[in-house]
């Protein structure tokens, strides 16, 4: 893990309404090509006995995978499911979600400004997402795009773990972890892709090869001096 965050840190969060396809269907191909950390989105209405039906198909994917499940929004709906935390929209909410949940679970806010993520690390979360970084379908509302700068400075001023968010695709995920991001957390990139196994494959190259740069500099800055 790095921190509390799961290996590797490429989180997927679900979206029945824009999924191409069922979403334990594309839990269980994004879970075949690498992740381990996926958020069940079901904010939209629909049949509670097939919301709880999706809950539980993609409880046991994710138990079968190792894979660390969290819930959106509410924490008793997360305690209901199962779900190892739940990501929040509030710093505030946070250690009421932690009392209901538990020390050990995984709880991280969505945050906006370099102030919110100060306030979701005072409020003892253990992640956050930080959006827009750019330009999506997904993310309107929240202001012009961060950019790579704007990610970076975030980060930089940031005491806890940051996850980009909003159009992160294999063109700039590595470039996230390059500007400070701990890892990155997709959701259209992922559910309305074609090949969802490939594509989270693909996704989680680029992590780890962006992650594996700063050790390759280091270890030739050292051979360099060596000699």
């Amino acid at each position: 893990m790095t921190g509390r965050l799961p290996e590797p840190p490429l989180h997927l969060i679900t979206d029945r309404t824009t999924a191409n396809g069922k979403v334990p269907d594309i839990v269980r191909a994004a879970l075949e090509g690498g992740c381990r950390w996926v958020m069940l989105r079901d904010k939209d209405d629909v049949d509670p006995v097939e919301r709880d039906a999706e809950a539980a198909a993609v409880m046991e994917l994710c138990r079968s995978a190792g894979a660390v499940l969290i819930g959106n929004g509410e924490a008793a709906r997360a305690a209901l499911i199962g779900a190892g935390g739940v990501h929040l929209q509030r710093a505030e909410a946070v250690v009421a979600a932690r009392g209901l949940l538990g020390e050990d679970a995984l709880i991280g806010v969505s945050c906006h400004s370099p102030a919110d993520l100060r306030e979701a690390g005072e409020a003892g979360a253990d992640y956050a997402t930080m959006s827009p970084v750019f330009l999506t379908e997904s993310k309107p509302g929240y202001g012009p795009a961060l950019g790579l700068e704007g990610l970076r400075e975030a980060c930089g001023e940031a005491d806890l773990p940051v996850l980009a968010l909003a159009g992160i695709d294999t063109d700039n995920a590595a470039d996230c972890i390059s500007a400070g991001a701990a890892g990155v957390a997709v959701m259209g990139g992922i559910m309305r892709a074609e090949n969802p196994k490939s594509q989270t494959a693909l996704l989680v190259d680029c992590i780890g090869s962006a992650r594996k740069l700063p050790e390759i500099s280091r270890f030739l800055q050292a051979n360099v001096k060596k000699r």
